[in-house]
């Protein structure tokens, strides 16, 4: 069987798990912890950073960007079962605005949100050995001013397309919630002021390909009861 190693909140992992549900890839779970920096970990990716992707008789495949390249353009009979939908859909054009939203997500609300928070207030945590850890306060103020600016930008594009990136279904949506699972999991924020990205995030969060990730729970850790509601 292929394998999957990532961490449960990590939001590349999570958009590759998403990915590779929708294309009907049965995987193996292995959770790291990177900050560890275990040296076998290094050893099979000296970045040190996840997700990574063994696949079974083929290669060995590290991070979002290397993996949902590769799933992206593999032929159709290469599948386990026939894809629900295509990662990268449409004309060169429409799918140059998937990428630009992946890296939006992936790089760009990573930095000013996703990966401040989780730090803030799960990597600092585990780091310790489930010490108890407050989060500092200017930091999550900052987090918080940053998660607004970008709900704004997603109200704007759920408003206006069908899907964040068009017309389809793309990594783009699975990118984005990915990200927003993880703040969600922790309580980051509030739906009812963004009744589009609610709208778009309750259709993802429908989907068979999410139901692994709304069952993830972090020891010591729990969501808030929303969390895995599909009617929230």
């Amino acid at each position: 069987m292929h394998t999957l190693t990532h961490f449960r909140l990590c939001p590349f992992s999570r958009s590759i798990r998403v990915a590779l549900a929708e294309l009907g890839f049965e995987v193996a779970l292995d959770e790291e912890r990177p900050w560890e920096g275990r040296p076998q970990f290094l050893a099979l990716n000296p970045a040190g950073e996840l997700p990574m992707l063994a696949l079974l008789d083929g290669p060995m495949l590290c991070g979002a960007y290397a993996i949902s390249e590769y799933l992206g353009a593999l032929p159709v009979d290469s599948l386990d079962n026939l894809p629900l939908v295509s990662l990268f859909p449409g004309q060169l054009d429409e799918q140059a605005e998937v990428r630009r939203l992946v890296d939006w997500f992936h790089r760009k609300f990573d930095r000013e949100v996703t990966r401040e928070i989780l730090h803030e207030k799960v990597y600092a945590r585990l780091r310790t050995g489930g010490e108890s850890h407050a989060p500092d306060a200017d930091v999550m103020r900052a987090i918080r001013a940053n998660l607004r600016y970008h709900l704004k930008y997603l109200e704007f594009l759920s408003n206006q397309r069908r899907w964040l990136a068009g017309d389809e279904f793309s990594f783009a949506d699975i990118a984005a919630a990915a990200h927003l699972s993880s703040i969600d999991y922790l309580n980051e924020i509030s739906w009812e002021a963004m009744p589009g990205v609610k709208s778009w995030y309750a259709r993802v969060k429908s989907r068979r390909s999410m139901r692994a990730i709304l069952a993830d729970r972090l020891p010591g850790q729990p969501p808030p009861a929303h969390y895995a509601n599909l009617d929230f």
